[in-house]
């Protein structure tokens, strides 16, 4: 099976060493010194003292990829809209487009039973690039628990999970789904179909949209935000914003406020991705995490007093630096 990895960074290359281990047919798009590494010396990801390399096709042309049968997207929300058109050739007829990224995807409202059915939320996808260059109808959502990053150009280190569950928008148990999960699932990977993947898309962004961009702010490690009676009041009102929002839209939350912040707790001294981009001097991926939440209160008449003080924190703070990319609709 040919599978196409769009962002072969952290998460897609170890998806991509991960399947093409498993014997599929595997074409990282990449760019700059990382992608130099992976043509020299192959992808090597390692876990613990384990280090396995892949030697799949990698390339900064999508053209000379070629139509796949599924691609997988790894970017971050912004980088994804920036690159829509760019991954046409990609596309073959049937082609579904993977969305393993964080926060509120652009194809949210796709198919969703309910008055806001194909609602485009401007603040992941503004002028709807994504929505025609790619297509809602090849959508299939992808929520990933798994911690890795890119230890030096071609290196990828795994820390800990290996779970991308999967669905599709409309809650079909659909066979390309099932297809692309076994093919997973004997790549190492866990890989459940859910039948209503925003409920799961809701519980990781749940986390994301307060322990994030507090930590950015704060320089807060993830169990230091959930312990500390200041912030972890801050991160439970956001939450309770959050999940009156999630539930309007009709979303079950199978966890409560509380267990959702002792296990972020557990998680120990984890700097958010957000923190970690920011000490790198990368652009923070803020507005699919809370700027989309935030456009979705509004969306449902909820307002969300705590999650538009944080919002604009951030904002400046990103603005400030130079690391907040807004999206160039």
């Amino acid at each position: 099976m040919k599978i196409g990895i769009y962002g072969a960074g952290a998460i897609g290359g170890y998806l991509a060493v991960q399947l093409t281990l498993a014997g599929q047919e595997v074409t990282c798009i990449a760019r700059g010194a990382h992608l130099a590494a992976m043509q020299k010396n192959g992808l090597k990801l390692r876990t613990g003292d384990e280090e396995r390399v892949a030697r799949c096709a990698c390339t900064d042309s999508p053209a000379e990829a070629g139509p796949q049968d599924y691609l997988i997207v790894a970017l971050k929300a912004h980088q994804a809209y920036e690159a829509a058109e760019d991954m046409r050739p990609m596309l073959g007829p049937e082609t579904p487009v993977v969305t393993a990224m964080n926060g509120v995807p652009w194809w949210y409202f796709y198919k969703m039973p309910g008055r806001f059915e194909d609602h485009r939320l401007n603040s992941v996808d503004p002028g709807g690039r994504q929505w025609q260059a790619l297509g809602p109808e090849r959508a299939i959502g992808c929520v990933v628990y798994a911690a890795t990053e890119i230890a030096e150009p071609g290196v990828i280190v795994h820390t800990y999970g290996e779970k991308f569950t999967l669905g599709e928008p409309d809650g079909a148990l659909s066979e390309r789904s099932q297809r692309l999960s076994t093919a997973m699932e004997q790549a190492g990977l866990r890989a459940p179909v859910r039948d209503n993947i925003r409920d799961d898309i809701w519980i990781k962004l749940w986390g994301n949209l307060c322990f994030n961009p507090i930590s950015a702010l704060t320089g807060a490690t993830l169990d230091v935000v959930a312990t500390d009676s200041a912030t972890r009041a801050l991160a439970r009102h956001m939450m309770i914003e959050g999940q009156a929002i999630g539930e309007a839209l009709g979303v079950h939350f199978r966890v409560d406020i509380d267990r959702r912040i002792d296990g972020a707790a557990g998680v120990g001294a984890h700097k958010t991705s957000m923190l970690q981009d920011l000490e790198r001097g990368r652009p923070m991926e803020i507005d699919a995490l809370v700027s989309a939440v935030q456009e979705m209160g509004r969306l449902v008449e909820i307002e969300t007093p705590y999650i538009d003080a944080v919002l604009g924190l951030i904002q400046q703070r990103g603005r400030s630096l130079g690391l907040y990319p807004t999206f160039a609709g």
